[in-house]
């Protein structure tokens, strides 16, 4: 299955496109949690299983094909925009790099982003940061990471999201690795809660 949408009984007029990481697809347990917690707030969303998983079910994306990858996130989000008015774009590592360069590559396809456990760098490979696209990325952000993040510490990401000429907000979980699935922090109605304040006009 290619994706799979959350109705909200009352819709507010906001939808969500979420995607999955690497080594994951629309079925994990942190993208179902997510988006139970926005489709219950109101919000339309839209599981989503990038094409590198589509074309097979188990083993990493390419980099070759991370292209087709963003191009069909963007299918996704049109295919959103016939049942929300404002649409947003988010995922878990992979998938919410590839959200943020889509949203790099073309400003104003949607209104913010949530990015849950954005992969800085590989593990124990402080350097190679995978950042070139932040200073184009001009779409609000909402970042989730834990302090276990091997992908990345809290003090990396701080300084990573200082090239984001956009809004960006951090939201630390304590005690949580990379799957984000443990830790003192609630990724339901706190998400939820902390994003809508990101995109709500002050």
């Amino acid at each position: 299955m290619t994706e799979l949408l959350h109705a909200p009984a009352k819709p507010n007029g906001h939808g969500l496109v979420l995607t999955h990481g690497a080594g994951a697809n629309a079925q994990a347990p942190l993208l179902i949690r997510v988006a139970e917690a926005f489709a219950g707030e109101g919000w339309f969303v839209l599981r989503y299983n990038l094409p590198f998983r589509q074309r097979k079910p188990f083993g990493p994306p390419s980099p070759a094909t991370a292209v087709q990858d963003r191009e069909g996130l963007r299918s996704a989000v049109s295919e959103l925009q016939g049942k929300a008015e404002r649409i947003y774009l988010g995922g878990h590592s992979y998938g919410g790099r590839q959200a943020s360069m889509l949203a790099a590559e073309i400003p104003g396809l949607v209104k913010a982003l949530l990015l849950l456990s954005y992969p800085l760098h590989l593990p124990k490979k402080p350097n190679q940061l995978r950042t070139a696209h932040f200073p184009q990325l001009h779409t609000p952000a909402l970042f989730v990471s834990g302090t276990k993040d091997e992908f990345g510490t809290v003090e990396e990401l701080k300084a990573a999201l200082a090239l984001i000429p956009a809004k960006t907000e951090l939201q630390v979980i304590e005690g949580a690795g990379h799957d984000l699935m443990k830790g003192a922090f609630d990724l339901g109605e706190r998400v939820v809660r902390e994003f809508a304040r990101l995109v709500t006009p002050s």
